[in-house]
């Protein structure tokens, strides 16, 4: 079960690219449920997600290099390529900081997962954090591999 929070990010903290950061390149083959390929790095995924907003189910499925571009060629919408740095909060929580990279630049997105409903509910931000959009699907990213400007 993933339960998150996302934000829209308009100022970037000052010490953002001091924090550890991955290259991702994700793909949609299916987006209701969601069924996605990420290259994370050097590793591959396959990831199913159910629907909703601020909780669903999520399942990932190590991939091989090989199958990775062989799903790659048969994703529907744009990749989406995204700097993700990892920022650490209190209670043991990370801020996922996504900064988009190619046609979804400047866009950047904030999420930060809990334990419980209980937990994403009470969440306070930090003063940086724009508006909230987790009630929102157009920021979903499987959204994000068909968005028009």
């Amino acid at each position: 079960m993933e339960i998150e929070r996302k934000y829209l990010i308009h100022q970037l903290p000052h010490n953002y690219t001091t924090y550890p950061c991955h290259q991702i390149e994700q793909g949609y083959l299916c987006t209701s449920p969601v069924v996605r390929i990420r290259k994370q790095d050097q590793d591959y995924y396959l990831t199913y997600k159910s629907d909703g907003l601020m909780v669903r189910e999520e399942y990932n499925l190590p991939l091989t290099e090989e199958a990775y571009r062989h799903l790659r060629t048969k994703t529907d919408g744009r990749l989406i390529q995204k700097k993700r740095y990892k920022l650490p909060l209190p209670k043991n929580r990370t801020i996922e900081l996504d900064v988009f990279e190619g046609e979804l630049a400047p866009l950047i997105l904030a999420e930060v997962e809990f334990p419980s409903e209980e937990e994403a509910n009470a969440f306070v931000p930090p003063e940086w954090f724009g508006k909230d959009v987790t009630f929102s699907g157009d920021y979903h990213n499987s959204a994000l591999a068909h968005w028009q400007r």
